[in-house]
């Protein structure tokens, strides 16, 4: 099975997350994907006890969500992540998940994530162990494949109304 991406988290759909239609409900992968941040800040020392001793921590400013296929009740899932690119203070990541057994493309989720400061709640520079580790992480993933979904933009290609025109076609 070909997966993009280094894989930072395995799961499996719980009961509590199906919704109506029989699926995994949308807020689910939200949350499996935020684990799997937990997940690879951890590889970069970014734990717990790094936010309580350091007071720093990150914090999302964006994501965007695509669900490919759907999973159900029980599936096994895992998610890996992929890094776009990173300077002295930000992260740009990509994360894709799949069905652990089948092997196909679920969702995906890109975020841009900051190092934060909580004291002076500003963003902060990564402290160089952490930065270290976030160049270790990018030179080891491998070369991948610049993601279809990474930076898209939602539209509708021949709209009988759009709000930026303010007018009906």
């Amino acid at each position: 099975m070909h997966m993009d991406g280094v894989e930072v988290t395995r799961g499996r759909v719980l009961p509590e997350w199906i919704d109506v239609n029989d699926h995994m409900n949308v807020a689910y992968y939200l949350l499996a994907f935020d684990r799997a941040v937990d997940a690879l800040w951890a590889r970069f020392g970014l734990t717990e006890d790094y936010v309580r001793t350091h007071d720093s921590s990150t914090i999302a400013v964006e994501s965007h969500v695509t669900w490919q296929r759907e999973v159900f009740e029980g599936d096994p899932y895992l998610v890996t992540a992929q890094l776009l690119a990173y300077d002295d203070k930000r992260i740009h990541q990509f994360q894709r998940l799949y069905h652990a057994d089948e092997g196909f493309l679920a969702a995906t989720c890109e975020w841009m994530n900051l190092h934060f400061d909580p004291r002076i709640r500003r963003v902060a520079p990564w402290p160089e162990e952490i930065r270290a580790r976030i160049a270790e992480f990018a030179d080891n993933q491998g070369s991948h494949r610049w993601p279809s979904e990474a930076g898209s933009r939602m539209r509708v290609q021949q709209p009988i109304y759009s709000a930026s025109r303010n007018e009906r076609q």
